[in-house]
Order: C-alpha cells, then structure tokens, then sequence
C-alpha cells in the first residue's frame, strides 16, 4: 500500500513521492506539464511517521491524520521531529554547511530562510519561489544569526502564507522588477552591520523559476481543493507545478501538502472531480487579471 508523500523537487522535473512502508521504501512518479490525472482517495489519511536521514520511521499506530492539516503527520511524529531539527533550532550542531536566501513570491513578498548548501535550490522550489538569490555561506549557527539579523534589522519574515503566493502568480511583473526587489534586498542585506564574521557574504544575483513552475501556462487560479476526504476524485490535465501546488488547465489548484498520507488509485473512467472547493482570493489591493508580460 504506497501512500502518496506530497510532491518533491530534486531535481528540475516535480514528482509525487510515494512511501510503500518498511521494506518497500519510496519512489517517485514525475509531474510535467500537460500530464492528465484522474485519481481518487481511498481509505483515509493516515500518519507518515518520521523521516530523518533519507530513512522513514513508521508511525507506530498509523494514525489517522486531518483532511486539511498541512502536515502527514500525528502530533506524536511531528513532536519527535521536532526534537532534533534545524527548522526548530533542537539541531544545534549540525555539521554542514548552510546558505542564507531571499525568496521573492511577489511584489513585497520577500522572505529570508536557511537551506543546506548540498540541497542546492530544491528547498526554494518546494516553497515556490518564483525568485531567490543567495545572501552568504557557512556554519548553520553563522546563518541562524544572520537570518535573524535580517528579521529585525530590515522587517524581512521568515515565512509568507501559500494562500498569498497563489493569489499573486497570476499578476506578476516582468522579470527586470522581480530580479531588481531581489538585488536591492540582497544590497541593503550585506550593508547590515552585525553580519556573522564566519557567514562568507556571496554575489548578488537573482535566479529565476518562471520557466521552471511553467508561470506561462498557468490559467488564472480560480479554486482551491479543501482536503479530501475517502473517494473523493480530482480529474483534469497538470498546466504547471510551483512549490507544492498543482495547477490544473480548469483553474483548480491542489495543495499536494493535503495529498500527504493517503492511498491515491486510478480514477473510474467516466467520474470527475469531486473535491470540495473554496475560491481563491485575488492578489492583495487589486482586481485579478489574465497573466501576461512575464518575460
């Protein structure tokens, strides 16, 4: 029984991940754009357990977890992975080396965050940034410090909703004003006082992802599925990928965070989709639009 894992980015194609528990390991099916879909829910949302290492611990009970939760896992699992993480600073000693980023989801929408340097942009990816560029490298405690110098120095979060990167993927600007936030950010960072003196400062250089997620092909999103629930269906043709979303060509977007920890099998041939729905909103302080302009 392969759970679905939510959707990865190793490399420069999205995949599904699917975890078929203790001696059958994990795999990956590829998501491209154009890709038709047609699946179901079957049983209910159970726990993933811990993963750590590249290995995955079972969840001891396989408990059943919320159709709208944003994580696969039970308070218990998510409890123990917490109690040795570097997003919960329980990590302190983690040996490697550690990059600093800006990631840009939108006009004003610029967040700073750490990554291990060997993962490369793949957590940039994940979280769907449309632009990143790197800040500095070094110890993760040189990074920690610096992040939060950036957090109170400059009023740059560490975290932006998904409900607001999906509202604004449809209106973005053209690439010049997306790299220019960047690179005046990136500027204004390494003119802080205070920097970390083991932090080697890198280049500016904004990187873009719009050909990557596909931001040309995505219709404008019109809804996005609830959760699902035991045979609910979701049925339609993949425009595009960024960060966990999937953009279907009808405007439905699937937060593959939510397709986390349940069985998905073959749609009937004839069923469409079934999967509550809610609106999207548009961007913030203006009237949504078709997307155009984006190189």
């Amino acid at each position: 029984m392969w759970r679905c894992t939510g959707v990865s980015w190793s490399g420069s194609v999205p995949a599904l991940g699917w975890y078929g528990g203790p001696g059958r390991g994990e795999r990956r099916s590829p998501l491209p754009g154009g890709l038709a879909l047609a699946f179901a829910a079957e049983g209910e949302r159970r726990c993933l357990g811990v993963r750590r290492g590249g290995r995955h611990t079972p969840c001891p009970t396989a408990a059943e977890v919320a159709a709208r939760a944003g994580s696969a896992q039970c308070a218990e699992c998510a409890r123990l992975d917490r109690s040795f993480s570097v997003a919960a600073d329980t990590n302190a000693a983690d040996p490697r080396t550690y990059r600093v980023y800006l990631a840009w989801f939108g006009p004003g929408m610029v967040k700073v965050g750490i990554t291990a340097e060997e993962r490369g942009p793949a957590r940039l990816r994940e979280q769907g940034a449309v632009a990143y560029g790197w800040l500095g490298r070094g110890p993760l405690m040189a990074a920690r410090r610096t992040e939060e110098l950036l957090r109170a120095a400059l009023g740059v979060p560490d975290r932006i909703p998904y409900a607001h990167k999906r509202a604004v993927r449809a209106v973005l600007p053209p690439w010049p004003e997306r790299a220019a936030e960047v690179l005046e950010l990136h500027a204004r960072s390494l003119a802080l006082p205070g920097w970390a003196e083991s932090l080697e400062p890198l280049p500016g250089e904004a990187v873009d992802h719009s050909a990557l997620f596909g931001l040309d092909r995505l219709p404008v999103p019109r809804a996005v599925a609830e959760g699902l629930t035991g045979g609910a269906v979701i049925r339609g043709e993949l425009a595009g990928v960024a960060g966990p979303d999937l953009h279907f060509a009808d405007g439905l977007v699937v937060d593959a965070r939510r397709l986390a920890g349940w069985v998905l099998v073959a749609a009937p041939p004839a069923a469409a989709t079934t999967v509550s729905m809610s609106p999207v909103p548009g961007p913030p302080g203006g009237r949504r639009e078709a997307q155009e302009g984006l190189f």
